[in-house]
């Protein structure tokens, strides 16, 4: 239960200044009240999170330029019953709610002879307004994306959702960070269990800090060992309400402007927000596109390295002699070339990540570039791996989300070393363990190969919706997490009850 609040404010005040020893920003102002300022009181708040300006906007500072001149004996009643119902203003029973509301960027006023404390609803600390999402561009759509404020990041979603039946439910975690955590979902959409799953998840472990969404995703996910996310992250409000009404669940978390929508399976990571705000046909070309750039980023270098090594023969005659002309004087085998190569990219796109916004495109073209081309002018590499890798790298980059290209280029040296040293079958060995991996993988019970595999849900048309995108007319029925007796989601006809408004 934690420490009671007491009716003598001494006994408040010297509880509240022994916790806040050696914390210079916070701020506790004593005030006396009433006719001949017989009545103490004070408010305790931190400097940068609440500022005086809103304290004298608010229904406190407004309460307390009335209680300037009031009799004593009246001011207690007079806080209890004008102070309490207004929307803006709650009251606390204990000193740990008290500090918690503190600590969450809020005011808190003290009162002596009233055994409660009041605390004064703010904006909270200073946060970066709502602006376009930084690493999810689209031509086409809304440029708004989440913030560091999880509960702006909620009212983004809210003000796309009109709806009672969408859900927020808030908790808190990290014993010491108290970082606020939600959960958005539909509750006549999202599947029996699944809430409560996420929450358990969310309650299996006690830790200092939640930083970030990044730790709750390694925390909740169900295998950590495998290299494929579980869940589904984006920067975009718009793409959160439309999987919500998916029958999704969207994780917020504050401090971090990026949401995990989960379940998340292999074909949501190859699909952005406006593939449906866009016509079929082009989208449909553009996934196919990705789709071909996963197995380009997994295959190209193994596959170019297990036909030069080991099966020249289905190369015509001319080619094989270009190669072979073209890596004269080399003094690398092919194998390490390719891998000193791949790791020279990495090491650019790395070092373009960390640098400053002007400099990182600057990087990237030094690099690839000058250095490509000088190493190849020194005869340190072949043109031919250069334009390998050049390929691998631009097909890394055309998979829309970071996440999920990382497991790609990371797997590729692997089947980099397997074709280098066993030709093709080292590469059917190595995509047959890729594709049994993913077969057995699960996110919160969905296999991860859907809409391709497994389709045990009846009526489920997913496939229209994979690599090729049927119009939307089609589309009348939402993917497999929706819950049963949920599925379809667009009808044709006229809206009943539908009144015209001239």
């Amino acid at each position: 239960m934690g420490k009671s609040i007491s009716c003598k404010i001494e006994e408040n005040e010297k509880y509240v200044r022994e916790r806040l020893k050696d914390c210079d920003d916070f701020i506790i102002r004593p005030m006396l009240l009433g006719e001949g300022k017989k009545v103490r009181c004070f408010v305790v708040y931190i400097e940068v999170a609440v500022s005086n300006m809103m304290l004298e906007d608010s229904v406190i500072g407004k309460l307390v330029n009335h209680m300037w001149e009031m009799p004593s004996d009246q001011i207690r009643e007079f806080v209890k019953d004008n102070g309490l119902g207004i929307s803006d203003v709650q009251p606390l029973d204990t000193m740990e709610a008290v500090f918690s509301a503190m600590l969450a960027g809020n005011a808190v006023f003290f009162l002596d002879g009233y055994q409660k404390a009041i605390k004064i609803s703010s904006k909270g600390y200073p946060n970066l307004s709502v602006s376009e999402s930084t690493r999810e561009k689209v031509l086409r759509g809304s440029k708004e994306g989440f913030t560091d404020a999880v509960k702006t990041n909620s009212a983004l979603v809210r003000k796309r959702i009109r709806d009672t039946r969408l859900k927020v439910k808030q908790e808190t975690l990290g014993e010491r960070s108290q970082t606020v955590v939600q959960l958005l979902y539909m509750e006549d959409l999202v599947r029996p269990g699944l809430v409560e799953e996420i929450e358990k998840r969310l309650d299996s472990f006690v830790i200092d800090g939640v930083l970030d969404s990044g730790i709750l995703e390694q925390m909740t996910e169900s295998s950590w060992i495998s290299p494929f996310p579980q869940f589904q992250t984006t920067e975009r409000p718009d793409k959160c309400a439309a999987e919500i009404l998916n029958g999704r669940i969207l994780l917020l978390c504050d401090h971090s402007p990026v949401g995990l929508l989960l379940p998340a399976v292999f074909n949501d990571f190859l699909q952005v927000s406006e593939d449906y705000y866009n016509r079929f046909a082009i989208v449909s070309l553009q996934r196919l596109i990705r789709y071909g750039a996963v197995l380009l980023t997994l295959l190209f270098s193994g596959t170019y390295l297990a036909v030069t090594n080991f099966h020249t023969q289905v190369l015509p005659t001319n080619l094989i002699l270009s190669f072979s002309e073209a890596r004269q004087g080399v003094p690398f085998p092919g194998l390490l070339e390719v891998l000193l190569m791949e790791l020279a990219f990495e090491t650019i796109r790395e070092a373009g990540v960390r640098m400053p916004g002007p400099l990182g495109g600057t990087i990237g073209i030094v690099g690839g570039l000058i250095i490509g081309q000088a190493a190849v002018t020194a005869n340190l590499v072949s043109p031919i791996v250069v334009v390998v890798v050049a390929v691998t790298a631009l097909s890394s980059l055309a998979i829309p989300t970071d996440e999920f290209s990382a497991p790609f280029r990371l797997l590729k040296f692997g089947f980099v070393i397997l074709g280098g040293t066993m030709g093709v079958f080292g590469m059917l060995l190595g995509l047959y363990l890729v594709l049994s991996h993913l077969a057995g993988l699960k996110s919160f019970g969905i296999p991860y190969l859907s809409p391709f595999a497994a389709q045990n849900k009846k009526g489920y048309i997913g496939e229209k919706d994979s690599m090729i995108r049927f119009p939307l007319p089609f589309l009348t029925r939402r993917p497999v997490y929706a819950r049963n007796g949920q599925e379809v989601k667009l009808k044709k006809g006229q809206k009943e009850g539908k009144h015209v408004y001239r």
